[in-house]
């Protein structure tokens, strides 16, 4: 029980959850590790019709295949004048465009969005990111909650600092995400509110 596991293969939002949950993490005596820590686990197929339920899907299987506790998030971003869409198909938007890994991915999913919002003026460019963190425990215990960032989709990806659609998400201090120290990312994004909101039941639950 020294151990918690978030349901990600993604380096990036082990690091993000590392430092958002660090204070909790520190005081709980917990070592935080993704899915890289079981090789031989396969993975999840997200099969869910929102954030929510693919975020329970993941943490469910983590914890039932490691008898650890486990986090999991599912998060997309939503484009007003797309009706939401990418969404929960944010990773996966290029389709076989973006069948590379990693940055690749990123940038096939980025220039297809781009593509297809060529056109938008900016008074209809408004979008947002949402994550759904979910919290499960072998004894069964479950929790679910929702974090929100909200901007414009700008023209070009800026910054270097993220990654995924960071780039686009242009904050109302006229800085796209990835623009954002990791401090300033945390304090903002739609995961560090998400994770921050969970954080106090992960204290209550394992500390």
């Amino acid at each position: 029980m020294n151990r918690l596991v978030l349901a990600t293969r993604n380096a990036h939002k082990v690091q993000e959850l590392r430092e958002i949950l660090a204070e909790v993490l520190e005081r709980s005596g917990l070592e935080l590790v993704g899915l890289d820590a079981f090789p031989e686990l396969g993975d999840v197929v997200e099969s869910g019709v929102t954030f929510a339920q693919n975020a329970l899907l993941k943490a469910r299987y983590a914890a039932c295949a490691t008898g650890l506790p486990a986090l999991a998030d599912d998060s997309g971003l939503t484009v007003d004048v797309l009706g939401g869409a990418p969404g929960i198909f944010s990773a996966r938007w290029s389709g076989p465009l973006g069948e590379a890994t990693g940055t690749a991915k990123d940038e096939a999913n980025n220039r297809l969005l781009l593509a297809q919002l060529a056109d938008v003026p900016e008074e209809h460019r408004g979008a947002g990111f949402v994550c759904a963190a979910a919290l499960v425990l072998p004894t069964g215990e479950e929790v679910v909650r929702e974090g929100h960032c909200r901007g414009v989709l700008g023209r070009e990806p800026l910054g270097d600092k993220g990654f995924g659609y960071d780039p686009l998400l242009v904050r109302p201090d006229g800085r796209t995400l990835a623009e954002h120290s990791s401090a300033e990312k945390h304090a903002v994004s739609h995961r560090g509110e998400a994770f921050r909101t969970i954080a106090g039941d992960v204290e209550a639950l394992l500390g």
